[in-house]
C-alpha cells in the first residue's frame, strides 16, 4: 500500500505546527535545551521555513501575547480624541485584556517552570514592553499641550500604566484555573496610575 501522505506541510498550518512542536519540546526537555532545528524537525518542516515566521527561538514564547497585543493601536485609535486622556488609555487596555480569559491563556507564562523559561521571559520582555510605551506615549503626545514639561509627565504615564498592566497580566497568569478574566486584574491595576496623572494629563 503506497504512502498517500503529502510531503512537507501546508503552508498554512505551518506556524501553527512550530508553536505546538515548540511547546511539546519545551515541555519534555526545557527550553534552553531545545534547539531551532529540533522544533522544525519535530514540525515537519525544515529550518528556513521556521525563519519565515519567527526570527528568534523566544518569539515562540510570547505568540499568544503578542497576538493580544496587536489590539492595542486599534482600541487607542477608536478612542474619543476629546475625552481624558488617561481614561481612554483605560479603556484601550481593558479592551486588548478583554481578549484574554480562561479559554485563552499563554502557555508561556503558565508553564514557565517546567520549560525553564523564567529567565528568557524576562529578557526577551524588555522589547515588548517599549513597543507597548510607545504606543501609549505617542497617544498622549497626540493630546493638545503635551508638551515639556506636561510630555515627560505623558511618558512617565505611559510607562507606569503598561507597567501596571503587565504586572497584572502576570498576577492573573499565576492565579491558576480560576483566575477568570484578565480585566478585572488590568482594571484593578491600572485604575490607581490613571488616577495618579489625571490632574496634570487631563487638564488640557
Amino acid at each position: 500500500m503506497s504512502d498517500s501522505r503529502p510531503v512537507g506541510r501546508p503552508r498554512g498550518s505551518s506556524r501553527a505546527m512550530l508553536e505546538e512542536a515548540a511547546a511539546e519540546l519545551f515541555l519534555e526537555q526545557t527550553y534552553a535545551t531545545t534547539t531551532i532545528s529540533e522544533i522544525a524537525r519535530r514540525a515537519g518542516v525544515s529550518r528556513n521555513t521556521f525563519f519565515n515566521y519567527f526570527s528568534a527561538k523566544s518569539d515562540l514564547l510570547w505568540v499568544d501575547v503578542d497576538a493580544g497585543l496587536a489590539a492595542l493601536p486599534a482600541a487607542l485609535a477608536v478612542c474619543d480624541r476629546a475625552a481624558p486622556v488617561t481614561g481612554s488609555v483605560r479603556e484601550a487596555l481593558l479592551s486588548v485584556a478583554a481578549g484574554f480569559g480562561p479559554g485563552r491563556v499563554p502557555w508561556s507564562v503558565t508553564q514557565y517552570e517546567l520549560m525553564a523559561t523564567g529567565d528568557e521571559l524576562e529578557a526577551s520582555a524588555l522589547a515588548r514592553f517599549l513597543v507597548q510605551v510607545g504606543l501609549v506615549h505617542e497617544f498622549v503626545a497626540a493630546r493638545p499641550g503635551q508638551v515639556g514639561e506636561a510630555d515627560l509627565v505623558g511618558r512617565a504615564f505611559a510607562s507606569a500604566v503598561v507597567a501596571a498592566a503587565a504586572a497584572a497580566a502576570r498576577e492573573w497568569a499565576a492565579a491558576g484555573v480560576g483566575r477568570g478574566p484578565l480585566s478585572p486584574y488590568v482594571d484593578a491595576a491600572v485604575s490607581p496610575v490613571c488616577a495618579g496623572f489625571r490632574a496634570v494629563l487631563d487638564r488640557a
